[in-house]
This record gives C-alpha cells, structure tokens and sequence, in this order.
C-alpha cells in the first residue's frame, strides 16, 4: 500500500510542479496564483500546500527530482565504466532532450529572474549535488563528504548551469544535450585552454 501511495504522490508532485512551471512560462511568474496551478492539477489549493511551501518551490522540485533521478542512473550505469562516461550519460538521460522552442525559453529566462525562483533553484541544485555526491561516493569506494565526490558532483552542477545558460541564449537554438555533452568533456579533459580562434 506505501508503494502506491508514494506513487500517487510523486504523480501529485508532478502534476502541480508542471503546472507551476508551464503557466509562469506562459504568463509570467508573478502572474500567477496558487489557486491557478492547482486548478490546472486538478486539485485543491489546501493539496498545493500539503506539498508546496510556495509556487517558486513547486517549480525548482522538478530539478531536484531530476537530480535524484541522475544520482540514480550513476548508480545503476556499469560499475568498470568510466566515471565522467558514466556521468555524462546520466546527466543526459535527465536533462538532454528536445530542442528548445524560442518562446518558452524566453519565458524560462524571465521566470528565471524573479528572486524567490531563483533562491529555490540554488537550493534545489545544492540538494542534487548532495545526492550526486553520495552516487559517486558509492562507484569509488569513498564517503559522500570525502573531497572527490564531492568535487566532481560540484563539476557536473556547474557543467549543468552553464549549459543551460548557454542553451537558454543560444541563438540560433542548440541542443541541450550537445551542450551538456561538450561542458562534461571539456572537464573530463582536464579543462585545456582553446584554441585561437
């Protein structure tokens, strides 16, 4: 019966983090209510609260699953797989598909500069790194607070800000995973200077 009730409820937190996300993007982030996205839901205001403090949390809870998502696929990739292969692939897995639509990533980028949205998003990626973290503690043998977990899970945030920044701006828009993938091999490489141009 947990099994099921943790199901319903993941599918609740979807539902009304999508609808937080999809409406501010459509209207703007101050624009909207909490009676809005729980209506878009299909629930009740008094459910948003059961789950959300707040729309800008609503929202930054689709990163963070995701995160934990990705500290799951490290976890299950294959143990005598390269670490940053392994890394790569489960950043992918979560964050590199579609191609971006002008419309709605000039409504991520507006949303994005609203204060309460983006101290979320920073707790929210400081939570996923933690949990990225405790994944790579696990393939190399060492603790969650040990340095090099910890600093490659810092690499793979800040690969992933910067990526979706660039992808955010890009114009003519470029693929996310390209993005993604070039960020992450750039620092398995050990970060070489470019070439001139």
């Amino acid at each position: 019966m947990s099994g099921l009730r943790e199901r319903k409820k993941q599918q609740t937190q979807e539902a009304l983090s999508w609808a937080a996300l999809r409406l501010s993007v459509e209207r703007g982030f101050g624009q909207v209510l909490v009676e809005d996205i729980a209506a878009a839901a299909g629930v009740s205001p008094r459910t948003f609260n059961n789950y959300f403090s707040s729309k800008a949390e609503a929202i930054a809870w689709r990163n963070l699953n995701r995160g934990r998502q990705v500290a799951d696929h490290i976890r299950e990739r294959p143990r005598d797989e390269p670490l940053w292969e392994t890394v790569t692939e489960a950043l992918l897995t979560r964050y590199g598909a579609g191609e971006p639509d002008k419309g709605w990533t000039a409504g991520v980028r507006l949303m994005l500069t609203d204060p309460a949205l983006l101290g979320e998003y920073l707790k929210a990626n400081a939570d996923a790194e933690q949990e990225w973290a405790a994944a790579i503690a696990e393939r190399t043998g060492s603790r969650p607070t040990d340095l090099y977990p910890r600093l490659v899970a810092a690499a793979m945030g800040a690969a992933h800000r910067v990526a979706i920044d660039q992808w955010l701006r890009a114009d003519p828009p470029v693929s996310l995973a390209v993005l993604l993938r070039d960020a992450l091999r750039q620092l398995a490489a050990g970060l070489p200077e470019p070439t001139a141009r």
